[in-house]
């Protein structure tokens, strides 16, 4: 009931629509039941009396009847269907606000293939859920309770003889429909893996095909393909059998019927009107019930995916902002200090990636960090935004606790480059504007230059109006990250995170780079994090982690003599003969 009741949440905006829907519902209901009153009417008080006014008036009726319900059955279908899509267009909204709302954490948890079937596959799930009630789940019910009653008003002795069997019938619907909810949870799984699969193979499709892997690849989508086929057809399978066997209780109905109407009939204590209309309301009570074991897949698939789709709303983020939160003000400085730092993943509490981090920028400063694969380098920096929380200790932006501080005064102060280059599809100017829609023309060029880009777009067909594919796959990885560097300083942010954002281009365009950040952002805390000491060299402060701990830091002439780390690194990538010429940008 707790996941029927999440649906009933988005309903209520529509409740109006619901309730007319459902009323249409009830007319078509109540004129179901009126036919078999009237054909027997017709019968015995017509066609046995020999009385053809009885027949004709009684046929105008009947047949008046179909035409209102014609109409009712399309207004019921109207409103049922503008309910349902607007359910799911709520539904949708709710997942992915919900989704925008995620911490770096959360978002680790919930892969992309995952929240893509909950925001497509389960949303229409519920969606047919949603109409069907409407339509016919509702609709079915109603039939059956009142095909009951005046089957109890028509002949007490033959419904008394025939509840055995619809009770036999209830209890096979109810077990069916009980077994079919986790098998349907079963297929959403497996579409949820098949998804996952097919979204890395088509965003690495280049890195495949380089590396002629696209044999294990079809032969990995063909094991995830296979394993939802199979899921599938085991319970449509199962479903399957449940027709048959509900035919089955239906025909033991009508035979009991005939035997056991005509032993009164013969005796005199029932009409043939009467038997036939106690068939019609025995197949309207059957009916029904086999109807809603068809649909019961449908219940069952929506009941799976409510689940599922719940999972994603109930989730409270791992980071969470306080109601009455710090708003930074201009006076606040921009330092950023960093005590007694721990920091693990949620779930991993047992491996610490960052442990006893002591670290203080102050405003203006850059701050190299340095390490090898995996030392904590990126989860460093990431704590200061406050994509993560520190799991043990401080980090204060402002001489303020960040858990302390409103989200967007927090982030509006920062400029993020992250380690993947992510462009949008549109214009490079849209691209570059990105944080800041309303940029003039000259603050987007401004940017640009400063992130020695403005020549290469000037190079394009459109320049600044030029079209970036998806993933800016018609763009090199050196271009795509200078684009990344002039979305970030085009705010003019006051803390700037460089998350290994120069790699692909050469050492001399970083030099420009650094260069022109220093120049326009005179008053920027930096944070750099690189694999490439050249990178480094001109931080005020360089930090060396090792397996999540600070090893070392200072300037790179101190660190030369007193930091054994830093001097390997540095003599694996510029001594030993090294040439220390520019390489090429990756273009």
């Amino acid at each position: 009931m707790k996941y029927y009741r999440s649906i009933i949440k988005f309903v209520k905006p529509y409740w109006k629509l619901a309730v007319i829907a459902l009323i249409m519902l009830v007319l078509m209901a109540l004129g179901d039941l009126a036919i078999p009153r009237l054909i027997e009417h017709i019968i015995d008080q017509g066609v046995k009396q020999n009385r053809m006014d009885v027949v004709l008036h009684t046929s105008a009726i009947m047949i008046g009847i179909s035409l209102l319900s014609t109409v009712v059955a399309v207004l019921n279908n109207i409103f049922s269907i503008r309910t349902g899509e607007s359910v799911a267009r709520d539904m949708r909204e709710a997942i992915f606000v919900k989704i925008q709302q995620f911490s770096y954490g959360d978002l680790d948890r919930f892969s992309t293939g995952k929240l893509m079937v909950r925001l497509t596959s389960d949303v229409n799930a519920v969606q047919r859920l949603v109409q069907v009630s409407l339509r016919i789940g509702t609709r079915a019910p109603l039939l059956m309770v009142g095909s009951i009653i005046l089957m109890f008003m028509t002949s007490a002795r033959l419904a008394t003889a025939m509840i055995p069997v619809l009770l036999v019938t209830l209890v096979v619907i109810v077990l069916f429909s009980a077994k079919m909810e986790p098998l349907f949870r079963i297929v959403q799984v497996k579409l949820d893996y098949l998804n996952t699969v097919l979204q890395e193979n088509i965003a690495g499709a280049h890195l495949i095909k380089a590396f002629v892997r696209a044999d294990y690849e079809t032969q990995r989508f063909d094991k995830a393909n296979d394993d939802l086929t199979d899921n599938t057809i085991r319970v449509m399978q199962f479903m399957a059998t449940m027709s048959p066997v509900l035919t089955t209780f239906v025909n033991i109905g009508i035979v009991l019927v005939i035997w056991y109407g005509g032993l009164q009939t013969i005796s005199g204590s029932l009409q043939i009107g009467q038997i036939i209309a106690f068939t019609n309301y025995l197949l309207t009570t059957m009916t029904p019930l086999i109807l809603m074991a068809q649909l019961s897949n449908v219940w069952a698939n929506g009941s799976a995916s409510i689940r599922r789709i719940n999972e994603v709303l109930d989730t409270e983020p791992e980071v969470q902002f306080k109601e009455n939160a710090i708003a930074l003000t201009e006076e606040m400085d921009d330092s950023v200090d960093f005590r007694k730092v721990d920091f693990h993943y949620r779930g991993n509490s047992t491996v610490e990636v960052l442990e006893g981090i002591d670290l203080r920028n102050e405003p203006g400063e850059t701050v190299a960090v340095l390490g090898a694969t995996g030392a904590g380098k990126s989860s460093l920096v990431n704590l200061i935004p406050r994509f993560y929380d520190v799991t043990g200790g401080q980090l204060l932006v402002g001489r303020t606790d960040v858990r302390d501080l409103q989200e967007g005064s927090l982030l509006n102060r920062i400029g993020i480059v992250p380690q993947e280059s992510i462009l949008f599809s549109g214009t490079v100017r849209e691209n570059i504007c990105y944080g800041k829609p309303d940029a003039s023309e000259d603050e987007i060029i401004r940017a640009a230059q400063i992130a020695q880009a403005h020549d290469f777009i000037m190079q394009m067909p459109q320049g600044y109006d030029t079209y970036i594919e998806e993933r800016g796959v018609n763009l090199s990885g050196g271009q795509k990250q200078r684009l990344s560097i002039a979305r970030a300083v085009i705010n003019r942010p006051r803390i700037l995170i460089l998350d290994d954002s120069t790699s692909s281009v050469d050492v001399e365009t970083e030099t420009h780079i650094q260069e022109g950040l220093r120049t326009a952002l005179q008053n920027c805390s930096v944070f750099i994090v690189a694999q490439r000491i050249s990178t480094v060299l001109n931080a005020d402060k360089i930090i060396v982690l090792d397996k999540g701990h600070i090893v070392a830091q200072g300037q790179h002439d101190r660190l030369m003599k007193t930091s054994a780390v830093y001097r390997e690194i540095y003599d694996s990538q510029l001594g030993n003969g090294f040439n220390g010429s520019p390489g090429k940008d990756r273009e």
